[in-house]
């Protein structure tokens, strides 16, 4: 396989703005906080050896804790179709999600970016439709996009800036939230109500899209969030009951259900002849539910490792990915590094906060290339009723009365940009520098673990007199981080000019 190029996270520059962009950048203006400076430059898609651009498609679960697989060891718990796929395919043992709640990994997928930057602080929240995502990018490179399940980072009416489309995405069938059995599913911004389990129906329109556009001149890029295995764990496999008189036995059983439906995936790339150059890409969003399988402290909600450490394997049978690696990734490195497998030249608006780990897949590199931050609680969530909120639509929509708006959210996460002080600390930030990594919580309590020494941070060496000056180089990265963030939460883009990226002697 021919090594992949470099994607760049410091470029300036933006594909030629969309209706939606130019309104935000309208916005933006008016507050007196935009930057950016736009250009109009286009993205393009040069294959290696004019084979056709590869297929990309990501799956991500809702809720699925790192050992909440047989491959991770979990004791009982069946996912054949997982194991099988991480046998075959590239696996991650230290793959972290930005945030430890859903709406805000969802946003750094989307954008490469940590979720605070994009408004998307926390659960429920709207991501500003002025970011640009890797749709977006994908679909000027000439990719046929869709995105099928639980989306959670904005609105499914039809014309919305917040919508799927508004993110770059040509079809979409989308719930809010989490749903479960007979969801009420936007589909291209028309309700409808649908009978069946909710992940098997997210499965369900995605294959229909791979069917419907495999024999097309454009590749396909297409996302798959399951709604499953979050709670009230609804929906179950077909057949005999599974886990009874375990406790959370629901969880479980949607954990084998999403897993059936990546088997039925992997077995339509295959029927479909095109799994051979399709980059399958299958992570969760935030840790999971029980701590003792968490694969670290905490569970979901937590900035400690088991609420961030999650499943990810990526499966790329001409790329030959295989094995597996300890070296950290996370959620932000997704479209840096999906980029630059797909060959794809863009000038991106923004800077990122993850990189291209592609060296790290192709056996060319045993280590990242700058650290990881995190940051939670530095607003509260927001309450979405997928069910609730979308069935109102429908009736409005068959009496072809006016749609109900939130505008209250839109005010809140989308057209207003509140200024937070560059110094503020609120909730609780991370800064993993591997092996180590420090917490600041409530901008003042500090906290050091070793990683590969103490794997679930029982050890605090924060006040050790050996590390004081590692303490001290790591608060002031760390502190840098949170700054920038700040920044470009208050409208103003960083540029990653003063990142402070020094690295401190092992």
């Amino acid at each position: 396989m021919p090594a992949p190029t470099s994607c760049s996270s410091d470029l300036i520059a933006i594909d030629s703005p969309s209706p939606r962009r130019r309104t935000v950048f309208r916005w933006l203006l008016s507050a007196c906080c935009l930057l950016i400076t736009v250009s109009a430059t286009s993205a393009s898609v040069r294959p290696a050896n004019n084979r056709r651009p590869p297929n990309i498609i990501l799956v991500m679960a809702d809720d699925q804790g790192w050992g909440d697989t047989h491959y991770n060891g979990h004791p009982f718990v069946r996912t054949p179709a997982l194991d099988a796929m991480a046998a075959e395919a590239f696996v991650f043992d230290r793959f972290y999600a930005a945030a430890p709640v859903c709406s805000p990994t969802r946003a750094s997928v989307m954008t490469g970016r940590h979720p605070i930057r994009t408004k998307v602080t926390n659960h429920g929240r709207y991501m500003r439709p002025h970011e640009q995502t890797i749709a977006e990018t994908l679909r000027a490179a000439g990719y046929v996009t869709g995105m099928f399940g639980k989306v959670h980072l904005g609105s499914g009416q039809p014309d919305s800036p917040c919508n799927p489309g508004g993110m770059g995405f040509d079809e979409w069938v989308i719930g809010l939230n989490f749903y479960d059995n007979d969801p009420y599913l936007s589909r291209n911004g028309t309700i409808e109500h649908r009978k069946g389990k909710g992940s098997v129906l997210a499965m369900d329109d995605a294959i229909d899209f791979l069917r419907r556009h495999k024999e097309g001149e454009q590749p396909v890029f297409a996302v798959v969030w399951f709604p499953s295995p979050h709670d009230p764990h609804q929906e179950v496999p077909e057949g005999p009951s599974l886990y009874d008189g375990e406790k959370q036995a629901g969880y479980y059983r949607e954990i084998t259900l999403l897993d059936e439906q990546m088997g039925r995936l992997r077995r339509t790339l295959k029927d479909l002849e095109i799994a051979e150059n399709t980059i399958l890409w299958y992570c969760s969003d935030n840790g999971g539910l029980n701590e003792a399988t968490s694969g670290g402290r905490k569970k979901k909600g937590s900035i400690y490792e088991g609420g961030l450490r999650v499943p990810s394997v990526i499966e790329w049978p001409a790329g030959q990915l295989h094995g597996r690696t300890s070296v950290p990734a996370w959620t932000c490195d997704i479209l840096p590094t999906v980029l630059a497998l797909a060959n794809v030249k863009t000038k991106l608006p923004h800077s990122l906060d993850g990189t291209d780990i592609s060296p790290i897949i192709t056996g060319q590199a045993d280590q990242r290339s700058r650290p990881m931050g995190f940051w939670h609680n530095l607003q509260p969530g927001q309450a979405t009723w997928s069910d609730r909120i979308q069935k109102a639509i429908l009736e409005k929509q068959q009496t072809d009365a006016p749609l109900p708006h939130n505008a209250q959210r839109m005010a809140k996460d989308v057209d207003e940009f509140p200024q937070f002080p560059e110094t503020t600390a609120k909730g609780h930030a991370a800064w993993t520098d591997w092996p180590w990594k420090l917490h600041r919580i409530n901008g003042s309590e500090y906290e050091l673990y070793h990683l590969v020494d103490d794997p679930m941070e029982s050890r605090n060496l924060a006040a050790s007199p050996e590390q004081q000056r590692r303490v001290t180089i790591m608060k002031r990265q760390l502190d840098k981080w949170m700054r920038s963030v700040i920044r470009s939460l208050n409208g103003a883009d960083y540029d990653g000019a003063d990142y402070d990226g020094a690295r401190v002697q092992r």
